[in-house]
């Protein structure tokens, strides 16, 4: 026995078990070998189950053992004579075979798992029978050279996949030449029946029918036996060679190990040669041969060898594998070299995992929740891939996560077929090179894969602290055990990773009493239970797996603690060793369950001798010790160990493995049990009996968090920065300890709580109003104005202040280790549960049902039920309450305009603070869901925070709806590892937000934005939430959502009804306000996903109610839909998905279904696959989206109310754009409309042709359409833009064509201008002549006579009158007009009285004859036929004129106001076509007009039920007049200047005198003509500069005026603001009654500021340069004459000529030149010129800026027809001006952003004088109505305003909260003078809310700037 205890002491001390499925070794290995039994004689017998001969079996070896220098293993027969017939081995299952003194095979064995071989006399023949089953892990044995069949056993059932891995282990450790002596052997229980069996195992290629046998399980049956014995014989005759050999097990041995040297070298190991080896592989050189089995065999060795000695290596000692492989860890000399060896295997390890930088750079979080691209299903896992693929499939709650399948590096993969038969000319020697061939070999090593624990042990190592605690609790989800104690694989040191506990939570029934039965739930996170805990520690090697037996315990259906029989384990495996693993049973309260209360169950891997410390631990903290031996007797080495713990106080329970024993106590809590012979399940509840009498008494608990107390271990939270933010914690938790959950609430977070609900509650109701509604909004509005203050000053609470000082005071990693700490802190509170209020609440909710069963009242009791709901809101706390309290902190102090000193500090950061938190991935509160409310002003800050940090990236949002505990969470958190509520007691309230970002390359956005809410139908909530919440929730979530899950649960048919409707509605608003969202539609917990059949019923059925829905949503909405395809894109075969149930089983215990993980992946595929054909959207617009929709759905009617504010951003800056483009080509045009002018007053034009101007533009508007192209395809909100891309690119074009006709209108008109006075201009040119003649010839008289100016004036003087006469005695001259007196005989022509023409003129009103607030002075009553309607109510006000006033309604008001304007509008257009320029003024254009109008008004007044006096005619008639007045004079001004010699002739004086004067100082021919040209120049540049610089000046204003650089809107902000600041009434009625008047007056005196006042150096500089660039052109005109004239040698004419031309391409310029042909210095002429160039410049530099006014082109008329060529229609209500900056913008509604009160426009109550306040978007939003009709019986609501006439159907006013600070001010302003404009009184129903009264002026022009901002944001 030394031999054999020297062996026992390595086997022990070396740790050679290294995990619970490797401990199963050889039968009494380290104690005693099995020998081959030998058997002196043979027993003949003639039938089959005859007695076994008997075997020769001894726990001693015999003497000659050691000295048998044959023996290799120390094991050979003691006869040599017996030889078998047929070689047995067994394979398989052990439960495929039931052992016992009647098996016929394996009679003598009294347990299945032991190893050894038995000689028979089996019918009549010697039979060797070794037993292998179940030892697919040992690592060596002995077999018989010659085997004739191995005997697969496998138990019915488990046929199909037993067949295929007993082939595959077979192959693997055999060779492939193993499988050609299979013989198959099926058993079956008695009672069973095996018919398909055959046809099942005919599907694999590889079965042979012949080779194929069925057999009793207790194998009793000779028959049976004697069948299979005859199939044995039939295969063995059939192979060649009959009989498997050692040499072909040698061989394939040989081959790898020299791979395996060849892999240690590669690793660093150095081996050494062992001689036994290779004596070995020498004698297996020789070739052996195999006779039939029935003759005897050869004398020869009967036994090979298959196991190898330890081969020593420097490191330790390398052990082999039964595949070969070599184990180069689990041997150590020493403790230094055995954290050497342990290091290097676990570089190893993480080296062919890929995780070799991660051991240092830490897998985080972030690297697992970042979004990828979709993956494919079953894709094939390479070994250096399964670590991701492990965490990505726990991610999904998939537990097969721990048993991924590798692929196999081998091209050809693992072959099970049997080898082929070789062909014809094959020898054995070529059999042989292939097992030779080491390529092959290679491929079968690399093909071995890592330990599936060794994959969860490596990740955890190489994961951080938050991936380790995600890892963890998922673990725990998916039921597994999780790691307690852990060793570091390098310095061996013991971890205890409290951290990753801390988020795990348990839910379990306690069963309180056996007697009165009372169940309690309990729910708590588990570090804080307190639960007895089992630890099971295992002394030696067993032949049974120890972690199977504890599965058995807690889950006999769920491998909780992974063992030997677990799909993927393999022999090798390093991380687990010394690894202590705990799980918890959590009871579900059910009668039939062992422990009724949750019970720890902890696992210590490897042998407890050589692991002291984790012994010691387990020992101290455990409830109950159970401890697995071999073998109990005294002596051995683990005695003291056992009786150490015998003599301890904890109770023990002592299995012996090997040893049979019935149960039975020693002494008190003192158990042993042997378990020899008796299965598992006998065993598990034996067990289960005794640990349940123990813990039915007193018994030590165990608390997970004691741990960090325990000595010499480190614990993972014992690091400073997370021990500091636990301290950090700890000290919010001094608030919350002793309280109540609704009194920490009170006391710490008052701002959420009652006066944030009456907050909200205020906000909903001032959105439905009755009574004076702008008086009512008021005191809402002071009503919350004072909650905010009162939030404000309850804000200063000690709590949430420590709180933000820790949040800010960390760094951004600390910070998540603080709000995780801070959140388990908060979970783990003790009132904060649930469960007792839940509880309570099913109670009464069963007992109300029971009532109403009963027909008996139930009010008290759904009172109380009411109660109960109201508690389980209020009983809730996390740390979304906190960040929650945050908001209404903010918001408190940010409503307050002026907040006292002694607020909150630093709350302006808050937003800041939350938006760190979100961008780290934790959820934000989105929606309230106890208020039921979105804090906009919070989230609004908060994105914006985001933006700022990120920018503005863009995100996809996914949303989810579904019903209350439907799994939508659940849903989310497992696809994308998020951390939504989930438990079934804190479901989700309101929506919550997370941020995920998105794997960069891959998708067109940055994030997706995952949104959970609260689910519909909460029964707890049926109390006090109705189905339009329900509606209101979904339609918010539909709309913020790119794409929505709609999660239904189960198959009954009222839920999903219910869902879909309120579904189907919100998805029909969508598409009402042109959102386009997609849905998926998730069936979640169908009973059988696969069912193809019925989930096409299913989704037939869907479709039809879907189709239902819509058409009901379609009445209830008022919209066309027939199906739900209608509504939205929809293909229910793609969009509709199937999940599994979740759990498989019954909780608390059952794990997480693999079929819903797979269903999950599938989802998240689609999801992807879906979102990466989006751009999704930006953070900026999804906050505007928010924004819209919430304010939309405050409002009775949604679809109504919506306004898109991101779409309205989008398209007012789309407006810009437009402006833009438009003016680069007004500006174009301007400068095209200068030069074709130029030519035609030169006279080089006499016709301009469309096709030339677009010439001239082409280029321009090529590159206008060019960047409208871009813009419109490169701008991130290019989507929203394509709706009006072709509208506004056929607006482009338009506008080119209208520019381009109007361009040619003006220049025709001016070319028919020149023609007209072609015949004057050619008189004029005479004119010229003649004076020049008489003027150079009274020069000579005069010349050397005088020199005194005032002398040569004077002689001057006294003959121009007479060459005026003498010149224009044959002319007509042209008459100055009196419009007076025209006006006066049209209007008496007309029968209009003198006096009331006088008295009209003289009151001067008709001049604001539109502007008029009442227009009750011209009305009087209608005196024939029926009564009128004004005397109607003249009688019925009793002669009271003040009620004669009341019953002029403001409608009628409005269309005399109307009818002056469109009068006047259409005889001012009429007019301005008369050819008053060219013809001159004619009284008939007049007296034309006035007759029209006349007429106008005769009928106007038939379709009024009123009369209107004759003053209204005459004032009518003077407006229109004195608005044509001024046009007229300088249309006639053009033609006198024109036509009149008179006129011309005397505009030449000057010039004239200036040529006499030259020549009478004695100023050559040369040096008068040249100051002549200088002159005639001066007018000319003068002219073409200003023109330029109007143009100039223009473009200047347009680019960077404020007022002027942005679209129509932008333009209105500045007239209000002008408006305010002059605080001038007649102003603002103006623009009131006349807007376009109104901002064309702002333009003007805007253009006037700045070049007079503002920017005149500015101006002067452009003028300069125009200036300049004119004095340029002449200089090189006269450079270029020169030139050529001189190459020419031309004359004075030609010069003349050439140069006049030159200059008629740039300037107007014409001039006789016949008097100087006496010139012929030409050099001199050109330096006279050029020096009198130089000086007239400089006179127009310095001419004053206001003869800019005297030119054709003026800046302020350019920017009026830029800015003023929009939409001008007023709305009907309030006449604010349309915003749009197109005219014509129709199929578009006209809209404005802000409306104004109706006081704005005299808007009064019907048959009062109460001026009427409210706004337009509050008055659509009320019950009041309007009269458009005139008709005091026919009103309509303005709900309905568009049905009121076409006027009305063309605006969209939609309901808002906002209104302009701007309008309340200026009603207050200007209280008194709209009173007496509109002869109404603010009093009664129209008294001015106090409020209004504290908008001061210039919180009015702040509101119009916020206004401006808030239209313009992204």
């Amino acid at each position: 026995m030394e031999e054999d205890h020297h062996e026992t002491k390595a086997a022990g001390g070396r740790g050679e078990e290294k995990e619970e499925e490797e401990e199963e070794t050889e039968a009494e290995m380290g104690s005693e070998h099995t020998t081959l039994a030998s058997h002196n004689e043979v027993e003949s017998t003639q039938e089959c189950g005859a007695n076994l001969m008997d075997s020769l079996q001894d726990n001693n070896p015999p003497e000659n053992l050691d000295k048998d220098p044959q023996s290799e293993a120390g094991v050979q027969t003691s006869n040599a004579k017996v030889l078998p017939e047929l070689t047995l081995v067994l394979i398989g299952d052990t439960n495929a075979i039931d052992m016992g003194s009647s098996n016929l095979l394996l009679e003598n064995y009294e347990q299945v798992s032991e190893f050894s071989t038995e000689l028979y006399n089996l019918c009549g023949r010697v039979i060797s029978v070794t037993n292998m089953l179940g030892l697919q892990n040992i690592e060596s044995f002995h077999l018989n050279d010659t085997i004739h069949a191995f005997l697969l056993l496998i138990p019915n059932g488990l046929h199909v996949s037993h067949y295929s891995s007993g082939l595959q282990w077979l192959e693997k450790n055999f060779g492939k030449e193993s499988l050609d002596f299979v013989m198959t052997v099926v058993t079956y229980k008695s009672d069973e029946k095996c018919e398909n069996t055959l046809t099942d195992l005919k599907v694999n290629g590889s079965f042979e029918e012949k080779r194929y046998h069925t057999c009793l399980r207790s194998m009793t049956d000779p028959g049976e036996i004697q069948e299979l014995l005859e199939k044995i014989d039939g295969m063995a005759s059939e192979n060649n060679p009959s009989c498997y050999g050692g040499s072909m097990h040698h061989e394939d041995k040989e081959q790898i190990n020299n791979m395996d040297s060849k892999y240690l070298k590669d690793k660093g190991v150095v081996q050494q040669n062992c001689a036994g080896d290779q004596a070995k592989s020498s004698s297996n050189k020789e070739e052996e041969k195999c006779d039939k089995p029935n003759h005897p065999a050869e004398e020869s060795d009967s036994t090979t060898a298959f196991r190898h000695k330890p081969e020593s290596t420097e490191k330790g000692t390398i052990k082999r594998n039964i595949d070969g492989r070599e184990d180069t860890c689990l041997l150590t000399p020493s403790e230094d070299n055995s954290k050497g060896q342990a290091q290097e295997t676990f570089e190893m390890l993480l080296t062919t995992l890929q995780l070799t930088d991660r051991h240092q750079e830490k897998w985080t979080a972030d690297d697992f929740l970042k979004i990828l691209p979709p993956v494919r299903q079953n894709q094939d896992t390479q070994e250096e891939d399964v670590a991701q693929k492990f965490l990505q499939g726990l991610m999904l709650l998939d537990y097969r996560a721990r048993y991924i399948p590798v692929r196999q590096h081998s091209p050809d993969g693992p072959q099970t077929n049997p080898a082929p038969e070789p062909e014809n000319g094959e020898t054995e020697d070529g059999d042989s090179d292939l097992l030779f061939d080491t390529e092959d070999d290679v491929d079968e090593f690399r093909d071995s894969h890592v330990h599936p624990m060794d994959v969860q042990m490596a990740v955890f190592h190489c994961s951080d602290s938050f991936l380790k605690q995600i890892m963890i609790t998922k673990l725990s989800q998916c039921q597994f055990a999780l790691p307690l104690l852990v060793p570091d694989p390098v310095t061996m040191n013991i971890e205890c990773p409290l951290w990753t506990f801390r988020q795990i939570k348990k839910t379990w029934k306690t069963t309180e009493s056996a007697t009165e039965n009372t169940i309690t739930t309990k729910s708590m996170p588990i570090w804080k239970a307190e639960t007895p805990m089992v630890s099971f520690l295992r002394l030696g090697s067993l032949s049974l797996s120890k972690s199977q037996l504890i599965n058995a315990l807690i889950n006999d259906r769920h491998s909780t603690f992974f063992h030997r029989e677990c799909p993927g384990s393999t022999k090798s495996r390093h991380l687990m060793e010394g690894v202590a693993e705990i799980a918890w049973y959590c009871p579900a309260g059910k009668p039939n369950e062992a422990f009724t209360d949750c019970t720890a169950f902890c696992n210590l891997h490897g042998d407890a001798m050589s692991l002291e410390k984790q012994r010691d631990i387990l020992t101290e903290k455990s409830s109950i010790i159970v401890v697995f031996v071999p073998t109990l007797k005294k002596g051995n080495q683990s005695s003291s160990v056992i009786t150490a713990l015998f003599n301890s106080k904890k109770p023990l329970i002592c299995l012996i493995v090997d040893e049979k024993c019935n149960a039975r106590q020693m002494k008190k809590g003192k158990y042993k049990m042997g378990l020899k012979e008796r299965n598992q399940a006998d065993i598990a509840e034996e067990l289960k009996r005794i640990i349940c009498s123990i813990l039915s008494e007193q018994h030590d608990s165990f608390t997970l968090e004691t741990m960090a107390e325990v000595p010499g271990i480190r614990v993972d939270e014992k690091n400073d920065i997370c021990q500091k933010t636990k301290c950090a914690a700890e000290e919010i938790q001094e608030f919350l300890k002793e309280k109540d959950v609704s009194e920490i609430k009170e006391k710490f977070l008052p701002c959420q709580g009652e006066l944030w609900h009456k907050w909200c509650s205020t906000n909903k109701e001032q959105y439905h109003l009755v009574g004076p509604i702008e008086m009512e909004k008021s005191k809402k509005l002071e009503k919350m104005k004072k909650l905010r203050k009162d939030q404000y000053k309850a804000s200063d609470r000690q709590l949430m202040t420590k709180f933000i000082e820790s949040l800010q005071s960390f760094k951004s990693k600390d910070k998540a280790y603080f709000l995780k700490w801070t959140q388990i802190i908060i979970d783990a509170l003790p009132k904060n549960d649930l469960a007792p209020i839940l509880q309570e609440y099913d109670k009464k909710w069963t007992e109300i049902l029971t009532l109403k069963k009963d027909q008996k009242d139930t009010d008290q009791q759904e009172k109380e039920l009411d109660i109960l709901s109201k508690q389980l809101q209020s009983a809730t706390f996390g740390l979304e309450h906190i960040f929650r309290e945050m908001g209404q902190i903010y918001e408190a102090h940010a409503s307050l305009e002026n907040p006292p000193l002694a607020g909150v500090k630093d709350w302006s950061k808050y937003p800041e603070l939350a938006a760190e938190v979100l961008i780290s991935g934790h959820p934000m509160e989105l929606m309230d869901g106890d208020a039921a409310h979105v804090p906009l002003m919070w989230i609004s800050s908060l994105l914006d925070e985001v933006v700022k940090k990120l920018g503005d990236k863009r995100v996809f949002v996914l949303s989810v709806l579904g019903i209350q505990s439907s799994g939508k969470s659940t849903m989310l958190n497992a696809m994308f590892g998020l951390q939504f509520a989930v438990s079934a007691g804190r479901c989700t309230k309101g929506a919550f937000m997370q941020l995920l970002k998105v794997s960069e390359g891959h998708f067109d956005f940055d994030y997706l934005l995952v949104v959970d809410t609260e689910g519909l139908r909460a029964l707890e909530l049926a109390g006090n939430v109705t189905l339009h919440h329900d509606n209101e929730l979904a339609t918010f979530v539909v709309g913020l959502g790119n794409m929505t899950l709609i999660n239904i649960f189960g198959e009954n048919p009222s839920d999903m009804q219910d869902v879909l409707q309120i579904v189907v509605q919100a998805f029909m608003r969508m598409k009402r306000v042109k959102l386009s969202p997609s849905c998926v539609f998730v069936h979640q917990n169908v009973t059988d996903i696969s069912a193809t059949e019925r989930n096409m019923e299913g989704k037939r059925r869907l479709q039809e109610k879907l189709d239902q829905m819509a058409q009901l949503a379609a009445k209830e909405e008022v919209c066309g839909a027939e199906k739900f395809s209608d509504i939205i894109a929809f293909n229910v075969q793609e969009d509709v998905k199937y999940f599994a149930q979740l759990w498989e089983g019954s909780p608390p215990m059952a794990p997480p279904n693999p079929g819903y993980s797979e269903s999950i992946q599938e989802l998240k595929n689609f999801i992807l696959s879906k979102a990466s054909q989006s751009t999704g959207v930006p953070l900026s617009h999804f906050k505007n989206k928010v924004e819209d929709l919430w304010k939309a759905l405050l409002n009775e009617n949604f679809v109504f109310s919506f306004k898109n504010s991101l779409e309205i951003a989008v398209y007012r800056k789309l407006e810009v754009k437009y402006s833009d483009l438009t003016w680069e080509l007004r500006n174009h045009m301007l400068n095209i409309e200068n030069q074709f002018y130029t030519k035609i007053e030169n006279g080089q034009l006499e016709s301009v042709v469309l096709n030339d101007l677009y010439g001239e533009t082409k280029t321009t508007f090529a590159k206008i359409q060019t960047d409208l192209t871009s813009y419109f395809e490169d701008n991130r909100d290019k989507e929203m833009l394509s709706q009006w891309r072709g509208r506004f690119e056929s607006k482009v074009k338009d506008f080119h064509q209208e520019q381009v006709k109007i361009l040619k209108n003006k220049l025709d008109k001016i070319i028919q201008q020149k023609q007209a006075f072609k015949k004057v201009d050619n008189e004029r040119t005479g004119f010229e002549s003649k004076l020049m003649q008489k003027s150079k010839e009274l020069a000579k008289q005069f010349k050397g006579k005088t020199d005194d100016e005032d002398e040569l004036q004077k002689q001057f003087d006294s003959v121009w009158t007479h060459w005026v006469d003498e010149l224009t005695k044959d002319t007509n001259p042209v008459d100055d007009i009196n419009l007076e007196n025209d006006k006066t005989s049209i209007l008496l022509d007309l029968g209009i009285e003198y006096n009331s023409i006088e008295e009209s003129k003289k009151s001067g009103n008709f001049k604001i004859m539109s502007e008029i607030g009442n227009y009750f002075q011209y009305v009087c009553t209608k005196h024939h036929g029926e009564k009128g309607f004004l005397q109607k109510h003249w009688q019925n006000a009793k002669g009271h004129v003040s009620n004669y006033i009341k019953s002029f309604s403001h409608h009628e008001q409005e269309l005399i106001r109307s009818f002056i304007i469109d009068v006047e509008r259409e005889s001012v257009n009429t007019l301005m076509c008369k050819p008053v320029a060219i013809k001159g003024y004619n009284p008939a254009y007049l007296v034309e007009m006035a007759k029209k109008i006349k007429n106008e008004v005769t009928k106007f007044e038939t379709e009024q039920k009123y009369a209107l006096k004759k003053e209204f005619t005459v004032d009518l008639l003077h407006y229109v007049f004195d608005r044509t007045e001024h046009w007229l004079l300088r249309e006639h001004n053009k033609f006198q200047s024109k036509n009149d010699a008179l006129t011309y002739v005397q505009s030449k004086k000057d010039e004239n005198y200036c040529i006499f004067r030259n020549f009478c100082q004695g100023s050559s021919s040369v040096m008068v003509l040249a100051a002549l040209v200088c002159e005639r120049l001066k007018a000319s540049i003068a002219e073409a500069a200003f023109n330029q610089s109007a143009v100039n000046l223009a473009n200047e204003m347009r680019c960077s005026s404020p007022a002027f650089n942005g679209n129509r809107s932008n333009l209105e902000k500045f007239v209000l603001k002008a408006l305010a600041e002059k605080e001038e009434f007649s102003s603002f009625i103006t623009y009131i009654q006349q807007p376009r008047r109104q901002v064309e007056t702002f333009i003007k005196g805007e253009v006037e500021k700045y070049i007079f006042e503002e920017n005149t150096d500015k101006v002067r500089k452009i003028l300069k340069k125009n200036v300049d660039d004119m004095k340029a052109f002449v200089n090189k005109a006269l450079h270029d004459t020169m030139e050529k004239v001189q190459a020419q040698s031309g004359k004075t004419e030609m010069w003349l000529e050439e140069f006049f031309s030159a200059l008629k391409e740039k300037l107007t310029f014409t001039m006789s030149c016949q008097s100087f042909s006496d010139i012929n210095n030409l050099d001199f002429l050109k330096e006279e010129i050029t020096t009198g160039i130089e000086s007239i410049a400089e006179e127009i530099r310095i001419l004053p800026l206001d003869e800019m006014k005297k030119y054709r082109m003026k800046p302020d008329e350019i920017l009026i027809e830029q800015l003023c060529n929009c939409c001008w229609v007023t709305c009907p209500f309030c006449a604010a001006v349309c915003s749009n900056t197109l005219a014509g913008h129709s199929p578009y509604d006209h809209s404005v952003p802000f409306h104004r009160s109706g006081a704005v426009t005299g808007r009064h109550y019907r048959g009062t004088d109460e001026m009427s306040l409210e706004f337009c978007t509050t008055k659509v939003s009320s019950n009041m109505c309007f009269y458009p009709f005139g008709d005091p019986d026919r009103s309509v609501p303005f709900k309905s305003y568009r049905t009121g006439g076409p006027k009305y159907a063309c605006w969209r006013i939609t309901p808002d909260e906002s209104r302009l600070s701007y309008w309340k001010w200026f009603v207050c302003r200007f209280e008194k003078e709209l009173e007496k404009y509109y002869g109404r009184k603010f009093h009664c129903k129209g008294k001015i809310p106090h409020e209004w009264r504290n908008h001061s002026k210039e919180k009015a022009i702040a509101s119009l700037d916020q206004e401006q901002a808030a239209r313009v944001a992204p």
